[in-house]
């Protein structure tokens, strides 16, 4: 027969694994909350560390700037589906860019969120077949020399045709390390000679 006091040591027995397993997700939370806690501290102090160099270039991020960037990163990660571990790719990002003539101080944060949303976007459009380096190279190649600060077209036209290369199989910047690239796939350089027959043929 089965007797009350066994019904109830059965829901003691169920409350108490249910309150262990309640222990493990909280003790397993916290411990994602305080490695996020890290990981945060950490990015900061090596993002605050870029200041040291980028300041020579007229550029420096103030603790508010890096706390935009900070809450902006987890945005940028999600919406490129990628997770990142250590420093991160800003800093990298500030080293290579920031002695450019076309990034303001007013603008400078804004652009260094763009730059970020610029790289995982096509780091995953080039499959991660390129590292980090070699796409660091050659977006700031484009943007000083080709794009004159322009995002949109270093986005829209440069990057887009490199990946195109990459997807069907060029490897060619392996040995370059990204620099010089551009040039063998140039869609305006094309575009200038075929006006310029069309030119000609019209004259004629």
């Amino acid at each position: 027969m089965f007797h009350e006091r066994d019904t109830n040591n059965v829901f003691r027995g169920s409350a108490l694994s249910a309150g262990i397993r309640n222990l493990d997700r909280e003790a397993h939370m916290g411990v994602e909350n305080w490695m996020e806690l890290m990981n945060g501290q950490t990015w900061l102090e090596q993002v605050q560390e870029t200041n040291r160099y980028s300041k020579k270039y007229g550029l420096t991020l103030s603790a508010e700037d890096m706390d935009i960037l900070l809450a902006e990163k987890p945005r940028i990660l999600k919406d490129a589906r990628r997770v990142e571990f250590g420093q991160g790719i800003l800093p990298q990002i500030i080293y290579v860019f920031c002695d450019s003539a076309y990034i303001s101080q007013e603008e400078y944060v804004d652009t260094l969120i763009r730059l970020q949303e610029i790289f995982y976007l096509y780091k995953n459009e080039m499959d991660d077949e390129i590292t980090d380096e070699e796409l660091l190279s050659f977006m700031k190649e484009q943007f000083e020399t080709v794009c004159f600060g322009d995002l949109e077209y270093l986005e829209s036209t440069c990057l887009e045709i490199f990946a195109q290369a990459i997807r069907a199989g060029y490897r060619g910047y392996a040995g370059t390390g990204g620099k010089g690239e551009f040039s063998q796939f140039d869609i305006v350089q094309r575009w200038d000679r075929e006006l310029y027959i069309l030119a000609l043929s019209q004259n004629n």
